[in-house]
């Protein structure tokens, strides 16, 4: 698909910084305001001035009670001040010289007095004498040692990585024992580090962009802008997914199951003891074996009703992710009638 092609050439290329549209963040950021209360938000993948993670914060810090806002940037960007401006001139108020920094916010006041806090004030802030912005040592990389001193503070992370380090990322997160809510690509869920996590519970998907396709802020891939599938300056990635370890209302609702169980419309895969379900919808009512499923299934997946078990796809063959043992042909693949089918994770239902 055109939006996986974007990611594929922007992966090869380390030019993997996509903006994410303000909406986009309200639309997900929404549903989180009461774990959000009070806490240390961390954007570690943020120019302040440029993103629209900051925005939402920054405009949403009192709204939401937190208790401070870091956010920190990287040098050298290879789209940096070309993007967008957080503020109305169309210009970023940053030095275009400038290396990486942190801002920290502990207080968004009214400071220019017209009855409410809004974007004049937090530009206001930011150009203030006691302005809260520090340049970095560094280079303002995630894993840098005074980046992780930075997460060590935080309560939530929350912001768009960039694609190509997504394992890292996330092992980063995990290893600091850190709540997160960030945007990945569905591929993600098959790989190995990630799916462990997922399979134990540990990251989860979050509400979601519709239909699963995002539009990214990115002048620098002119050539697809020009395609009909994207919009002006911005580009489509399909498979766009929120993760997070955040709870949502959304995983403790029941999946209704419509479907009965044949031999006939539900066939055994030739090398795994588990039926073949192409759409999460058909996950037969009555059926209580392993079954195989969509990666997208997780999108629905429920922990009080289902079991996950393991994960059949062309990463090849780990024991402890594939889950259950092979019938004849040894490929890690779900292989059914001596064809390959996509990604498949393994399910049953708890009894």
């Amino acid at each position: 698909m055109a939006g996986n092609s974007s990611l594929r050439a922007a992966n090869k290329a380390k030019k993997d910084e996509f903006y994410t549209q303000l909406s986009d963040i309200e639309n997900e950021l929404n549903h989180y305001s009461e774990q959000l209360r009070g806490k240390v938000i961390f954007c570690n993948c943020d120019d302040p001035y440029e993103s629209n993670f900051f925005r939402y914060f920054a405009l949403n810090f009192n709204r939401l009670g937190l208790k401070k806002l870091i956010a920190t940037c990287y040098d050298p960007s290879p789209i940096a001040y070309k993007q967008l401006s957080m503020f109305d001139d169309g210009q970023s108020i940053a030095n275009k010289n400038r290396k990486a920094y942190k801002i920290e916010i502990t207080e968004v006041p009214d400071l220019n007095n017209d009855g409410a806090v809004d974007l004049a004030d937090v530009e206001t802030l930011l150009k203030s004498k006691n302005n809260t912005l520090t340049l970095l040592e560094g280079n303002g990389d995630f894993r840098s040692e005074e980046c992780v001193q930075l997460l060590k503070q935080a309560d939530i992370v929350v912001t768009n990585p960039p694609f190509s380090l997504f394992r890292e990322y996330v092992a980063q997160l995990v290893e600091y024992d850190k709540k997160f809510l960030i945007i990945g690509n569905q591929n993600a869920i098959t790989y190995k580090d990630v799916f462990r996590l997922i399979k134990e519970n540990k990251i989860w998907l979050g509400y979601g962009f519709r239909g699963n396709v995002g539009f990214f802020i990115n002048t620098h891939y002119t050539d697809y802008a020009k395609s009909s599938q994207h919009k002006e300056g911005m580009i489509r990635v399909s498979g766009v997914m929120w993760f997070t370890n955040l709870d949502t209302t959304k995983r403790h609702e029941e999946l209704i199951s419509y479907k009965r169980y044949t031999p006939e419309e539900y066939p055994k895969y030739d090398n795994y003891d588990a039926i073949e379900v192409s759409k999460t919808i058909e996950i037969p009512a009555d059926y209580d074996g392993v079954m195989g499923v969509p990666i997208t299934f997780l999108d629905k997946y429920n922990p009080e009703q289902f079991e996950i078990l393991g994960l059949a796809a062309s990463a090849g063959y780990n024991a402890e992710i594939v889950g259950i043992p092979f019938l004849g042909n040894r490929d890690a693949r779900a292989i059914l009638f001596s064809k390959n089918v996509y990604a498949r994770i393994f399910i049953r239902r708890k009894i």
